[in-house]
């Protein structure tokens, strides 16, 4: 092997070892189980292990996360699928404890057409850290409303947004921010 594909290769191995907040410690697995309410349908995906993400359960998450009303799909940010796993730690639950989405990834298309619909979709900004493939609004069984937004405030990784009246909690890794 040539020294050109050894660095090459380490500076490969290096930037996928390279993960987001928090530190990923050897050892350690990140799973998330996501159910969509408007499609029922589940994903429960293994995403990275020992400081390495996996494809396959990124991928399977990216088709899970995707718009439901047009089924297109995008890379979800890896900083929100980390945020996601420390807001259930925080929340003290179960690696397969299922995370209810009521929003993933948008596209331009259905995130203009929300925003025209006006009425409870008011709030949807025109350039939407959903189109980004960086935001998730998301509810968990058994979890209040109240203690979700309380663990996603608490852990600062990026805008939290509560909605009680339509029953959700808005996570995104933009800017620290709330509403």
């Amino acid at each position: 092997m040539s020294r050109r594909a050894m660095l090459g290769g380490a500076l490969v191995g290096g930037a996928a070892l390279a993960l987001p907040f928090p530190a990923m410690a050897v050892g350690t697995e990140w799973r998330l189980a996501i159910r969509n309410v408007h499609n029922n349908e589940t994903v429960d995906a293994l995403f990275a292990r020992n400081g390495t993400f996996l494809p396959e359960g990124l991928a399977e998450l990216n088709h899970g996360l995707r718009d439901w009303r047009t089924g297109e799909a995008t890379v979800m940010d890896r900083r929100l699928l980390a945020l996601l796993v420390q807001l259930r730690d925080k929340l003290e639950l179960s690696g397969s404890s299922k995370i209810n989405l009521i929003s993933g990834y948008r596209s331009p298309a259905t995130n203009a057409a929300l925003r025209a619909k006006g009425g409870e979709h008011t709030g949807v900004a025109s350039q939407s850290q959903h189109m980004l493939g960086k935001a998730t609004d998301i509810m968990v069984p058994g979890v209040t409303l109240d203690r979700l937004h309380g663990a996603a405030l608490a852990l600062g990784g990026g805008g939290v947004g509560y909605y009680p009246r339509d029953g959700f909690v808005h996570v995104d890794t933009g800017r620290v921010r709330h509403w």
